[in-house]
Protein backbone atom coordinates (compact mmCIF):
# COMPACT_ATOMS: atom_id res chain seq x y z
CA UNK A 1 0.00 0.00 0.00
CA UNK A 2 1.97 3.08 -1.06
CA UNK A 3 0.71 6.48 0.00
CA UNK A 4 1.83 9.48 -2.49
CA UNK A 5 1.61 13.58 -2.51
CA UNK A 6 -1.84 15.06 -4.28
CA UNK A 7 -3.66 11.75 -3.10
CA UNK A 8 -7.33 12.45 -2.00
CA UNK A 9 -8.41 10.92 1.65
CA UNK A 10 -11.72 10.01 2.29
CA UNK A 11 -13.25 8.97 5.20
CA UNK A 12 -15.43 5.60 5.30
CA UNK A 13 -18.29 8.03 4.58
CA UNK A 14 -17.00 8.70 1.26
CA UNK A 15 -16.53 12.24 2.81
CA UNK A 16 -13.31 14.09 1.90
CA UNK A 17 -11.35 14.52 4.83
CA UNK A 18 -7.91 16.01 2.35
CA UNK A 19 -5.14 15.69 0.12
CA UNK A 20 -1.68 14.29 1.85
CA UNK A 21 1.12 16.61 1.77
CA UNK A 22 3.34 13.88 3.08
CA UNK A 23 4.00 10.91 5.08
CA UNK A 24 5.99 11.51 8.39
CA UNK A 25 6.68 8.46 10.11
CA UNK A 26 2.57 7.08 11.52
CA UNK A 27 0.81 9.94 10.22
CA UNK A 28 -0.41 11.26 7.00
CA UNK A 29 0.59 15.27 6.71
CA UNK A 30 -2.54 16.87 5.07
CA UNK A 31 -1.92 19.80 2.76
CA UNK A 32 -2.81 23.48 4.42
CA UNK A 33 -5.13 24.20 1.82
CA UNK A 34 -7.42 21.63 3.85
CA UNK A 35 -7.11 23.01 7.35
CA UNK A 36 -10.60 24.65 7.29
CA UNK A 37 -11.28 28.04 8.76
CA UNK A 38 -11.37 29.24 12.09
CA UNK A 39 -8.89 27.96 14.44
CA UNK A 40 -8.20 25.64 12.01
CA UNK A 41 -7.35 27.70 9.09
CA UNK A 42 -3.24 27.57 8.50
CA UNK A 43 -2.43 24.52 10.50
CA UNK A 44 -1.25 21.53 9.07
CA UNK A 45 -3.44 17.92 10.43
CA UNK A 46 -2.93 15.01 10.77
CA UNK A 47 -4.17 11.19 10.28
CA UNK A 48 -2.68 8.09 11.75
CA UNK A 49 -1.95 5.36 9.48
CA UNK A 50 -3.46 3.53 11.58
CA UNK A 51 -6.99 4.21 10.22
CA UNK A 52 -6.40 3.12 6.73
CA UNK A 53 -8.04 0.41 5.34
CA UNK A 54 -6.20 0.39 1.59
CA UNK A 55 -5.61 2.53 -1.29
CA UNK A 56 -7.68 2.70 -4.28
CA UNK A 57 -6.73 4.48 -7.20
CA UNK A 58 -5.52 7.88 -5.95
CA UNK A 59 -7.78 8.11 -2.96
CA UNK A 60 -6.53 7.20 0.48
CA UNK A 61 -9.39 5.44 2.18
CA UNK A 62 -9.81 5.20 6.36
CA UNK A 63 -11.82 3.25 8.67
CA UNK A 64 -13.74 6.40 10.32
CA UNK A 65 -15.91 8.92 8.69
CA UNK A 66 -13.88 11.96 7.91
CA UNK A 67 -14.87 14.44 10.45
CA UNK A 68 -13.43 12.23 13.29
CA UNK A 69 -10.33 11.12 11.43
CA UNK A 70 -8.41 14.29 11.53
CA UNK A 71 -6.14 15.53 14.23
CA UNK A 72 -4.74 19.09 15.23
CA UNK A 73 -1.41 19.98 15.27
CA UNK A 74 0.42 23.37 14.69
CA UNK A 75 3.25 23.12 12.65
CA UNK A 76 6.59 23.22 14.25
Amino acid sequence: MEIKEHMEVIGADGAHVGTVDKVEGGRIKLTKKDSGEGAHKGHHHFIDKGLIVGVEGNKVRLSANGNVAVTMEEER
